[in-house]
């Protein structure tokens, strides 16, 4: 494995953390699953919101800045091939993380079986694992930052209780997904100076990344959605592709913390930025007023229901 030099993270780990079945459940939570973030906190509100979709992107996009993560989806990641199928999965999860309930704990053990097989040599020639815990971090560590930044321009910004509040709710994600505390800053005032670090130290526009952001990388047409849509879509995605990829890259770059944002080296002007805030100023007027049913993902809302019948019957 890598020596400890080599593996940037909250605790650098060397050799001796070489990868075996990978990371397991912290000990004071062995024989108990981790509980979810709370019904009623931020990630509750946040992450099913239909206005998070356009967060996913910049995050994703700075997981794979990492040169270990980055060689690792380029090598084993079917994104190019099926990227509606992986894109479907993906939310898929991480909606599981805050309203599964009982089944976040069984996502999270999915995943880390999924990972284990994940190695191979980045472009720094370290050998990397999935499951090296400082990378397994990083990648969970994007979404904190990228929530915490586009809210301001969808949503609201954050008070400084609910940047804590979200903050202690993703590391509950965090230990669904396996990390162990030791592995991840325990709080925001720990968090920052990680995540200059890595910007500084580690993260670099890699192959995924320019792929991501790529406006002429070839992407087939939909293969999810309603069976008498599929065709028109097969139909007209010569049309649809080229307007479809500028706005990914738009909002990919747009809402990437802008210190990530230089890390990586994407060009970002006055003129995008003030498109960006005239779209999500339109977005914070009419999201809020769409019934139930429209503002928020399906499992998010079928959770928020049950919740809501519950309090309703316990008040």
């Amino acid at each position: 494995m890598s020596s400890a030099k080599d593996v940037q993270g909250p605790r650098a780990r060397g050799p001796e953390a070489a990868p075996g079945p990978g990371p397991e459940l912290p000990a004071r939570d062995r024989g108990a699953d981790p509980e979810p973030p709370p019904p009623g906190g931020v990630l509750w509100s946040l992450s099913g919101d239909i206005r998070a979709l356009l967060m996913l992107p910049a995050a994703l996009t700075l997981q794979v800045a990492h040169p270990a993560v980055g060689a690792g989806v380029d090598e084993h990641s079917v994104f190019r091939t099926d990227p509606w199928g992986r894109g479907e999965r993906s939310l898929r999860s991480l909606q599981l993380w805050v309203y599964g309930g009982e089944q976040a704990a069984e996502e999270g053990r999915r995943l880390r079986v999924l990972h284990r097989t994940i190695r191979g040599t980045d472009t720094r020639g370290r050998r990397y694992h999935a499951l090296t815990p400082a990378y397994y971090a990083w990648v969970h560590a994007t979404g904190f930052p990228v929530y915490q930044h586009a809210a301001r321009y969808l949503i609201r910004p954050m008070a400084p209780a609910q940047e804590r509040a979200l903050y202690a709710e993703w590391l509950q994600v965090g230990r669904i997904l396996g990390i162990h505390d030791r592995d991840m800053p325990q709080t925001v005032e720990e968090f920052w100076p990680y995540w200059k670090k890595m910007l500084a130290e580690e993260i670099e526009a890699t192959t995924v990344v320019r792929e991501l952001v790529d406006v002429d990388q070839p992407v087939p047409p939909p293969d999810r959605g309603p069976w008498p849509l599929r065709p028109v879509l097969r139909a007209l995605w010569p049309v649809l592709l080229p307007p479809l990829a500028r706005f990914r890259r738009f909002v990919t770059i747009g809402l990437m913390p802008p210190d990530a944002r230089a890390a990586v080296g994407l060009p970002w002007s006055a003129e995008q930025e003030k498109r960006l805030r005239r779209m999500c100023a339109v977005l914070r007027v009419f999201v809020p007023v769409l019934p139930e049913r429209l503002r928020y993902l399906p499992r998010a809302r079928a959770a928020r229901a049950v919740w809501a019948a519950e309090a309703r019957r316990n008040g």
